[in-house]
Protein backbone atom coordinates (compact mmCIF):
# COMPACT_ATOMS: atom_id res chain seq x y z
CA UNK A 1 0.00 0.00 0.00
CA UNK A 2 1.60 3.64 -1.40
CA UNK A 3 2.20 5.69 1.66
CA UNK A 4 0.53 9.21 0.84
CA UNK A 5 1.79 12.52 2.01
CA UNK A 6 -0.80 15.23 2.05
CA UNK A 7 0.63 18.89 0.32
CA UNK A 8 0.32 21.55 2.92
CA UNK A 9 -2.31 24.10 2.58
CA UNK A 10 0.25 26.94 2.38
CA UNK A 11 2.33 24.97 -0.64
CA UNK A 12 -1.06 25.01 -2.08
CA UNK A 13 -2.08 28.77 -1.65
CA UNK A 14 1.74 29.81 -2.95
CA UNK A 15 1.16 27.73 -6.12
CA UNK A 16 -2.09 29.47 -6.78
CA UNK A 17 -1.04 32.37 -6.28
CA UNK A 18 1.59 31.83 -8.66
CA UNK A 19 -0.29 30.82 -11.16
CA UNK A 20 -2.74 34.03 -10.61
CA UNK A 21 0.07 36.04 -11.27
CA UNK A 22 1.68 34.14 -14.67
CA UNK A 23 -1.85 34.85 -16.22
CA UNK A 24 -2.75 38.48 -15.27
CA UNK A 25 1.10 40.09 -15.27
CA UNK A 26 2.01 41.36 -18.46
CA UNK A 27 6.02 40.05 -17.77
CA UNK A 28 7.59 37.75 -15.49
CA UNK A 29 11.19 38.32 -15.07
CA UNK A 30 13.90 35.54 -13.41
CA UNK A 31 16.42 37.12 -11.35
CA UNK A 32 19.68 35.99 -9.36
CA UNK A 33 19.86 36.87 -6.22
CA UNK A 34 22.59 34.93 -5.03
CA UNK A 35 24.81 36.54 -2.23
CA UNK A 36 22.51 39.37 -2.27
CA UNK A 37 22.13 40.02 1.44
CA UNK A 38 18.96 40.41 2.84
CA UNK A 39 19.18 43.94 3.76
CA UNK A 40 19.76 44.71 0.35
CA UNK A 41 17.21 42.81 -1.50
CA UNK A 42 14.59 43.90 0.89
CA UNK A 43 15.40 48.10 -0.04
CA UNK A 44 15.32 47.04 -3.70
CA UNK A 45 12.28 45.39 -2.89
CA UNK A 46 11.07 48.74 -1.45
CA UNK A 47 12.21 50.35 -4.29
CA UNK A 48 10.33 47.62 -6.69
CA UNK A 49 6.91 48.73 -5.24
CA UNK A 50 4.52 49.89 -7.95
CA UNK A 51 6.59 48.74 -10.43
CA UNK A 52 6.79 44.93 -9.97
CA UNK A 53 5.87 42.50 -7.68
CA UNK A 54 8.56 40.25 -6.13
CA UNK A 55 8.47 36.80 -4.98
CA UNK A 56 11.20 34.34 -3.24
CA UNK A 57 9.74 31.26 -3.62
CA UNK A 58 11.33 27.34 -4.05
CA UNK A 59 11.80 26.20 -7.15
CA UNK A 60 9.82 23.20 -7.29
CA UNK A 61 6.99 25.86 -6.47
CA UNK A 62 7.62 28.04 -9.53
CA UNK A 63 7.94 25.09 -11.54
CA UNK A 64 4.42 23.67 -10.71
CA UNK A 65 2.72 26.89 -10.96
CA UNK A 66 4.12 26.83 -14.81
CA UNK A 67 2.44 23.47 -15.39
CA UNK A 68 -0.22 24.71 -14.27
CA UNK A 69 -0.62 28.01 -15.73
CA UNK A 70 -1.32 26.29 -19.20
CA UNK A 71 0.97 28.40 -20.96
CA UNK A 72 2.85 26.09 -22.73
CA UNK A 73 5.64 28.60 -24.25
CA UNK A 74 6.05 30.10 -20.86
CA UNK A 75 7.48 26.99 -20.06
CA UNK A 76 10.39 27.70 -22.25
CA UNK A 77 11.47 30.01 -19.44
CA UNK A 78 11.86 26.61 -17.10
CA UNK A 79 15.37 26.28 -17.40
CA UNK A 80 16.57 29.62 -16.22
CA UNK A 81 15.00 28.73 -12.55
CA UNK A 82 17.59 27.56 -10.44
CA UNK A 83 18.13 27.91 -6.80
CA UNK A 84 18.65 31.95 -5.20
CA UNK A 85 16.02 33.36 -8.14
CA UNK A 86 13.29 35.39 -7.55
CA UNK A 87 10.13 36.33 -9.93
CA UNK A 88 9.16 39.38 -10.68
CA UNK A 89 5.24 40.22 -12.13
CA UNK A 90 4.60 43.34 -13.32
CA UNK A 91 2.83 45.37 -16.25
CA UNK A 92 5.76 47.16 -17.48
CA UNK A 93 7.59 45.77 -20.48
CA UNK A 94 10.54 43.29 -19.83
CA UNK A 95 13.38 45.30 -20.58
CA UNK A 96 11.96 48.57 -19.07
CA UNK A 97 11.82 46.56 -15.83
CA UNK A 98 15.25 45.01 -16.35
CA UNK A 99 16.75 48.74 -16.49
CA UNK A 100 14.74 49.15 -13.74
CA UNK A 101 16.76 46.07 -12.04
CA UNK A 102 19.87 46.77 -13.49
CA UNK A 103 19.63 50.95 -12.10
CA UNK A 104 18.97 49.61 -9.03
CA UNK A 105 22.22 47.93 -8.23
CA UNK A 106 24.95 49.33 -5.29
CA UNK A 107 28.54 49.54 -5.30
CA UNK A 108 30.22 47.04 -2.85
CA UNK A 109 33.85 46.44 -1.34
CA UNK A 110 35.46 43.87 -2.52
CA UNK A 111 37.39 40.92 -1.10
CA UNK A 112 40.18 38.99 -0.92
CA UNK A 113 40.54 36.37 -3.83
CA UNK A 114 37.60 38.23 -6.20
CA UNK A 115 38.41 38.43 -9.68
CA UNK A 116 38.22 41.93 -10.96
CA UNK A 117 35.25 42.62 -13.16
CA UNK A 118 36.97 45.24 -14.68
CA UNK A 119 40.09 47.70 -14.62
CA UNK A 120 40.46 48.79 -10.60
CA UNK A 121 42.56 52.10 -11.32
CA UNK A 122 43.35 54.08 -8.52
CA UNK A 123 42.89 57.89 -9.93
CA UNK A 124 45.58 60.75 -9.49
CA UNK A 125 44.45 63.51 -7.30
CA UNK A 126 44.68 64.30 -2.90
CA UNK A 127 43.54 61.76 -0.41
CA UNK A 128 42.75 61.73 3.01
CA UNK A 129 45.57 59.38 4.04
CA UNK A 130 48.55 60.62 6.24
CA UNK A 131 51.79 59.62 5.78
CA UNK A 132 52.80 56.69 7.74
CA UNK A 133 51.95 52.63 6.69
CA UNK A 134 50.10 53.68 4.10
CA UNK A 135 53.08 54.97 1.79
CA UNK A 136 54.46 51.67 1.60
CA UNK A 137 51.32 50.06 0.80
CA UNK A 138 50.64 52.34 -1.95
CA UNK A 139 54.50 51.75 -2.71
CA UNK A 140 53.92 48.20 -2.59
CA UNK A 141 51.29 48.33 -5.48
CA UNK A 142 53.40 50.91 -7.83
CA UNK A 143 51.45 53.90 -7.25
CA UNK A 144 53.89 56.91 -7.18
CA UNK A 145 52.46 59.55 -4.27
CA UNK A 146 54.37 62.65 -3.22
CA UNK A 147 53.02 64.97 0.69
CA UNK A 148 50.67 67.73 0.12
CA UNK A 149 49.46 69.88 2.70
CA UNK A 150 50.21 67.11 5.65
CA UNK A 151 48.50 64.59 3.27
CA UNK A 152 49.20 61.82 0.81
CA UNK A 153 48.30 62.85 -2.81
CA UNK A 154 48.40 60.28 -6.32
CA UNK A 155 50.72 61.62 -8.75
CA UNK A 156 49.27 59.82 -11.96
CA UNK A 157 46.45 56.83 -12.30
CA UNK A 158 47.48 53.65 -11.87
CA UNK A 159 45.66 50.46 -12.46
CA UNK A 160 46.54 48.22 -9.30
CA UNK A 161 43.89 44.76 -10.72
CA UNK A 162 43.34 44.00 -14.06
CA UNK A 163 40.42 42.78 -15.51
CA UNK A 164 39.92 39.19 -14.57
CA UNK A 165 42.79 38.81 -12.23
CA UNK A 166 42.16 37.51 -8.57
CA UNK A 167 42.11 40.59 -5.93
CA UNK A 168 45.19 39.91 -3.42
CA UNK A 169 45.31 41.10 0.51
CA UNK A 170 46.90 44.39 -0.31
CA UNK A 171 45.01 45.38 -3.09
CA UNK A 172 41.60 45.31 -0.69
CA UNK A 173 43.40 46.75 2.07
CA UNK A 174 44.23 50.09 0.28
CA UNK A 175 40.71 49.87 -1.56
CA UNK A 176 38.65 50.09 1.66
CA UNK A 177 41.38 52.81 2.38
CA UNK A 178 40.48 55.08 -0.99
CA UNK A 179 36.78 53.55 -0.51
CA UNK A 180 36.70 51.97 -3.77
CA UNK A 181 34.02 49.64 -4.33
CA UNK A 182 34.57 47.69 -7.72
CA UNK A 183 31.53 45.63 -7.24
CA UNK A 184 27.89 46.16 -7.67
CA UNK A 185 25.45 44.01 -5.95
CA UNK A 186 21.97 43.44 -6.69
CA UNK A 187 19.10 41.79 -8.24
CA UNK A 188 20.26 40.74 -11.89
CA UNK A 189 17.78 40.00 -14.66
CA UNK A 190 18.26 36.31 -16.08
CA UNK A 191 15.39 35.84 -18.22
CA UNK A 192 12.16 37.24 -19.11
CA UNK A 193 8.62 36.33 -20.41
CA UNK A 194 6.57 38.52 -22.07
CA UNK A 195 2.58 37.37 -22.04
CA UNK A 196 1.35 39.95 -24.54
CA UNK A 197 3.79 38.89 -26.96
CA UNK A 198 4.52 35.21 -26.22
CA UNK A 199 7.98 35.84 -26.29
CA UNK A 200 10.93 34.96 -24.07
CA UNK A 201 14.22 36.90 -23.36
CA UNK A 202 17.26 36.08 -22.46
CA UNK A 203 19.50 38.79 -23.34
CA UNK A 204 18.23 41.55 -20.86
CA UNK A 205 20.95 43.12 -19.58
CA UNK A 206 20.25 46.73 -20.58
CA UNK A 207 22.33 49.60 -19.83
CA UNK A 208 20.58 52.68 -20.53
CA UNK A 209 23.55 55.32 -19.87
CA UNK A 210 26.22 52.89 -21.93
CA UNK A 211 23.48 52.21 -24.91
CA UNK A 212 22.23 56.21 -25.09
CA UNK A 213 26.41 56.90 -25.63
CA UNK A 214 25.89 53.88 -28.23
CA UNK A 215 23.59 55.49 -30.39
CA UNK A 216 24.58 59.46 -30.14
CA UNK A 217 27.60 57.91 -31.60
CA UNK A 218 26.23 56.13 -34.12
CA UNK A 219 23.87 59.09 -35.12
CA UNK A 220 26.98 61.35 -35.62
CA UNK A 221 28.95 59.08 -37.53
CA UNK A 222 25.95 58.81 -39.84
CA UNK A 223 25.53 62.12 -39.87
CA UNK A 224 28.84 63.01 -40.92
CA UNK A 225 29.00 60.17 -43.60
CA UNK A 226 25.11 61.70 -45.15
CA UNK A 227 26.73 65.36 -44.80
CA UNK A 228 29.82 63.68 -47.07
CA UNK A 229 27.52 62.11 -49.31
CA UNK A 230 25.48 64.93 -49.66
CA UNK A 231 22.32 63.42 -48.68
CA UNK A 232 19.71 65.89 -47.84
CA UNK A 233 17.30 65.49 -45.06
CA UNK A 234 15.75 67.69 -41.94
CA UNK A 235 19.54 67.33 -40.12
CA UNK A 236 21.60 67.10 -42.59
CA UNK A 237 20.63 70.30 -45.03
CA UNK A 238 22.28 73.04 -42.78
CA UNK A 239 25.68 71.28 -42.43
CA UNK A 240 25.25 71.18 -46.66
CA UNK A 241 24.65 74.42 -46.81
CA UNK A 242 27.41 75.77 -44.53
CA UNK A 243 29.86 73.15 -46.10
CA UNK A 244 28.93 74.70 -49.26
CA UNK A 245 29.90 77.94 -48.53
CA UNK A 246 33.56 77.13 -46.95
CA UNK A 247 33.98 75.72 -50.27
CA UNK A 248 32.73 78.60 -51.72
CA UNK A 249 34.86 81.03 -49.81
CA UNK A 250 37.63 78.72 -50.63
CA UNK A 251 37.55 78.87 -54.17
CA UNK A 252 37.10 83.29 -53.88
CA UNK A 253 39.84 83.05 -52.24
CA UNK A 254 42.23 81.16 -54.59
CA UNK A 255 40.94 82.86 -57.66
CA UNK A 256 41.34 86.52 -55.79
CA UNK A 257 45.44 85.08 -55.32
CA UNK A 258 47.81 87.55 -56.93
CA UNK A 259 49.60 83.98 -58.16
CA UNK A 260 46.64 83.51 -59.91
CA UNK A 261 45.44 86.30 -61.69
CA UNK A 262 49.36 86.74 -63.05
CA UNK A 263 49.36 83.39 -64.86
CA UNK A 264 46.11 84.35 -66.32
CA UNK A 265 46.04 85.55 -70.16
CA UNK A 266 45.75 89.29 -70.76
CA UNK A 267 43.26 90.23 -73.42
CA UNK A 268 46.22 91.41 -75.75
CA UNK A 269 47.43 87.76 -75.43
CA UNK A 270 43.78 86.17 -75.89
Amino acid sequence: MKRTTEIPEKKISAVKELVQLLKNKRTLIIASVKNLPTSQFQEISKKMRGKAIVKVVKKNLVLRALDESGNEEMKKIKPHIQDSTALLFSDLDSFELAAELIEGKSPIKAKAGQEAPKDIEVEAGPTDLVPGPAISELGALGIQIQIDKGKIAIKENKIIVKKGEKISENAVALMNKLDIKPFMIGIIPVAAFDTKEEKLYTEININREETLLKLKEMFSKALAFAVQIEYFSEDTIKLIIQKARKHEMALEKISQSPEVNSESPTASEV
